[in-house]
């Protein structure tokens, strides 16, 4: 009967540590190698990608090989340029010399005072015999209105006395129906309303006595560079019963 015998191992920390240090050493290698093969394909691939300079050729000759320099009086000239004369010599402004023996030389050129009195007066010219007059400091208006926003240094105000109320309609007094008519007003240079637009309203049955009310306002001109402007202004008409009664 054989007798078998079994060695008990230890195992323990003197092995670990032979063990770590022999497999850190290995690791260390493999990584070496993988680090210094990846740097090699890199630089390598940057070699392969660089392109090579182009190469100049230069060739070198003698004077005596040259050939003549060109003339420079053998230049080509500019090809002439054909121009049509004229079908006809115009005869109108053409000078006409004049014998010597024919001027005076006393002749001198007219003065403005004799031109002017040369010319006919202004009677007798066109269709009328009386004569002519100039009217002087023609205003020009223009009619076109302004602007929506004026900068103006002074807004129009209305003129105390000069801003009547609107009529109350009949039919709105009887409804006993009430409300407010925003008007939009044209004020021209002088201080006077050219237009009235209805901006916002409560009721229609306002819309056209306030519009009549506004046209009769009087304003005091908008300022602007020391000098009158035309604007829009917005003036609320208020229609109130008077409960009082």
């Amino acid at each position: 009967m054989a007798t078998i015998t079994a060695e008990k191992s230890v195992y323990g920390y003197k092995e670990l540590r032979l063990l770590a240090k022999k497999y850190s050493y290995t690791a260390l290698i493999i990584a070496g190698i993988f680090h210094i093969a990846a740097m090699g394909i890199y630089y390598g691939a940057q070699a392969l990608s660089v392109e090579e300079e182009p190469v100049y050729s230069v060739r070198i000759m003698k004077y005596s090989d040259l050939g003549p320099p060109p003339s420079i009086t053998n230049s080509q000239a500019a090809p002439a340029v054909s121009v049509q004369a004229p079908t006809a010599r115009p005869t109108v402004g053409t000078p006409v010399p004049v014998p010597d023996a024919e001027i005076n030389p006393e002749q001198t050129i007219a003065t403005q005072t004799e031109m002017a009195a040369a010319m006919p007066s202004g009677e007798g010219i066109g269709e009328g015999s009386g004569p002519v007059e100039i009217e002087q400091d023609v205003k020009i208006e223009d009619d076109s209105p302004p602007p929506d926003f004026v900068p103006v240094e002074k807004q129009p105000q209305p003129i105390p006395g000069n801003n009547p109320a609107p009529a109350y309609p009949e039919i709105a007094r009887r409804a006993g129906v009430e409300g407010t008519v925003w008007v939009k007003i044209w004020v021209d240079k002088d201080g006077h309303p050219k237009k009235a637009i209805v901006q916002k309203s409560d009721a229609e049955l306002f819309n056209q006595p306030a519009i009549d009310a506004a046209m009769k306002w009087k304003f005091t001109p908008a300022i602007m560079n020391n000098g009158p402007v035309a604007v829009w202004v917005s003036i609320p008409f208020r229609f109130k019963l008077n409960t009082g009664h």
